[in-house]
């Protein structure tokens, strides 16, 4: 555990990349085996369930720090982090060197705990708060509180690995995926070992694009591929002897939630990888991205939410064909083995080739651009006719180019503090728009206005809150921002009856007046046209 806590402190203390980097290989190539797999599976998001309620957390360290409730609570507001707060109020101990657990011993206590007496759970943690050292301390609560964000990427992970150990990074990313317990892998299985094939449901790493800027960039017309930009979930489809798996681009297994694809093992071959995106579809046409929020997060779907939103998967790549990896072949010649499968099937309804769009020029694929919403899509994707599939995001061959997004002026309603480095700035805003005389909340964000224009938001929401409820600032209605966002849906699930897609502010629009902000009517007027 000292050694884990010694990691995360040159971590905490650094801001340089190659630093943290040097810092995890020289974990790696010291700590114990299982130490390692368990600073892995931490940094990838593999960490093990929660034993109890963060409610029963703030109780204890409240009591345990000696300070009521209230106060601690105000303390986390400040703080934004539950692990940190209680680590900096709990009563450390000098002795903490007697304690020579390794990060896995304190990790399998902890998941231990999950079954024990309430009285109990108490007394363990309670009894680790007094004991252990900050640093050991903020990672022991990290892991109870399920959360370990704290500086360090999973591409950083795999960069370490590949220096450590010689691997290339491309292979390291793919070991790192599919449905691995660090509880029961060992470090050599997870790393060390050549055979990356003993898991049939193992995905491969997404390739991810970034947002095209300046179309100058890109050369000739001649030399990409485009189609339309679907909004939905990216996911693979996996199929291995005759098994189904479906991993989403969070590298989540979600096979249960899309039933929609459990019969795809009876008519894709044996070795295919589709990539593609999980789309609501029905009568012939995509759905809104609203849609499907419906079926995330559910663990089972019952029938009528199956025939309200049925889902398919619009397919725009292959990665392994006929049980070959065939992700260094350019982009060119992996459409035309996906188009060879794709034709060769018998008729499904949950498969659909992303048809490529013919354009002679930059100028002609401008026009199509323009014309995504009236295809329920967010823009184009352009992909080098040369360009293998790649793991993670990588400039050159991938570019999304999306459409504009949506606007509306809205007023600043409510106000909260941030996390992190913002946790003693009011930067999450709740905006309204006018409806009948009265403004009525349409959408939250966090992201968009400069350092600057967050500390003077900021020292109005101070001297301007006209009621309080716990963390929630409710602010003089005199503020205008522009929002925008990537789309907006009717929803019965907000009291506006409209829910929109990515909201952030664009602009803060110190030219308008609270009367001049738009209505709700406006908002919903978008949805019809």
């Amino acid at each position: 555990m000292k050694q884990f806590a010694r990691l995360v402190q040159k971590i905490d203390e650094t801001t340089k990349t190659n630093v943290k980097i040097n810092a995890l290989v020289d974990f790696f190539h010291t700590a114990p085996d299982q130490d390692k797999v368990w600073c892995i599976a931490l940094f990838t998001h593999r960490r093990p369930k929660r034993p109890l309620t963060t409610t029963l957390l703030r109780e204890w360290a409240a009591e345990t720090s000696n300070i009521p409730l209230w106060l601690f609570e105000e303390s986390y507001h400040i703080v934004g982090d539950l692990a940190e707060t209680i680590s900096l109020l709990s009563p450390h101990s000098d002795e903490s060197e007697n304690d020579q657990r390794s990060l896995s011993d304190v990790i399998r206590e902890i998941i231990a705990l999950k079954e024990d007496s309430e009285e109990n759970k108490k007394s363990y943690i309670v009894e680790n708060w007094k004991k252990l050292s900050y640093y050991e301390c903020f990672i022991f609560n990290k892991i109870l509180t399920g959360g370990f964000r704290i500086g360090i990427s999973q591409k950083n992970v795999i960069k370490a690995l590949s220096k450590a150990f010689e691997i290339d990074e491309n292979i390291v990313a793919h070991k790192l995926m599919g449905n691995w317990n660090p509880s029961e892998v060992s470090f050599n299985e997870l790393i060390l070992t050549e055979n990356e094939q003993d898991d049939d449901s193992r995905p491969y790493p997404f390739y991810l694009a970034y947002q095209l800027e300046n179309l100058d960039d890109l050369g000739l017309a001649s030399e990409w591929l485009a189609e339309r930009k679907w909004d939905g979930i990216r996911g693979q489809i996996i199929v291995r002897n005759r098994a189904v798996y479906v991993w989403s681009r969070g590298e989540e297994l979600v096979t249960d939630k899309y039933p929609e694809f459990q019969d795809l093992g009876s008519i894709l071959p044996h070795g295919t990888v589709l990539d593609g995106e999980i789309l609501p579809f029905k009568e012939g046409r995509p759905l809104s991205f609203h849609a499907l929020q419906t079926r995330i997060g559910r663990k089972t779907v019952g029938k009528s939410l199956l025939e309200k939103t049925p889902v398919i998967l619009m397919v725009y790549d292959l990665l392994e064909y006929q049980g070959e990896d065939i992700r260094n072949k350019t982009q060119a010649e992996r459409r035309q083995l996906l188009e060879k499968l794709m034709s060769g099937l018998k008729e499904n309804e949950v498969l659909r080739l992303s048809d490529l769009i013919s354009f002679d020029s930059w100028e002609s694929l401008a026009l199509e651009r323009n014309e995504s919403r009236a295809h329920l899509c967010e823009g184009l994707m352009l992909k080098r006719k040369t360009a293998p599939y790649q793991v993670g995001r990588k400039k050159g061959d991938w570019w999304k180019w999306k459409v504009d997004p949506l606007t509306v002026d809205a007023v600043l309603t409510y106000a909260m503090r941030g996390h992190g480095r913002r946790s003693n700035l009011f930067t999450d805003y709740t905006f309204g728009l006018w409806d009948n005389g009265e403004l009525v909340t349409f959408a939250k964000a966090y992201s968009g206005l400069t350092d600057e224009d967050f500390k003077k938001v900021d020292r109005f929401v101070k001297k301007n809150t006209i009621a309080k409820f716990g963390p929630v600032r409710q602010v003089k209605p005199e503020l205008v921002f522009e929002i925008a966002f990537e789309g907006v849906a009717f929803s019965s699930r907000h009291k506006s009856g409209v829910a929109v897609r990515f909201p952030r502010m664009k602009k803060w629009r110190v030219d308008k007046k609270v009367s001049e902000a738009d209505s709700l009517e406006h908002l919903k007027n978008m949805i019809e046209n």
